[in-house]
C-alpha cells in the first residue's frame, strides 16, 4: 500500500498540523471572550480529533511494517 517512508512522511506532516492546531486552541481560548471564538474552537478541537486518529492509524501500519 504505502511505503513506511511515505507513513513516516505523512505522520511528520500531521504531527506538524498538530501542534499548530494545539497552539491555535490556547490562543483562542486565551483570548478576553473566547465565546465569540467558539466556531474556531469547535473547528480545531474536531480537527485534532480527526488528525490524532489519523496518527494512531499510520503508527498501527508501521508497527506492522516493522513486524514484517
Amino acid at each position: 500500500m504505502y511505503t513506511q517512508k511515505e507513513l513516516q512522511e505523512a505522520k511528520r506532516q500531521i504531527d506538524s498540523t498538530l501542534h499548530k492546531l494545539h497552539e491555535t486552541v490556547r490562543t483562542l481560548e486565551a483570548k478576553e471572550d473566547p465565546r465569540r471564538y467558539r466556531s474556531q474552537l469547535t473547528l480545531a478541537r474536531r480537527r485534532i480529533e480527526a488528525f490524532t486518529i489519523a496518527v494512531r492509524l499510520i503508527e498501527r501500519e508501521l508497527t506492522e511494517k516493522d513486524q514484517e
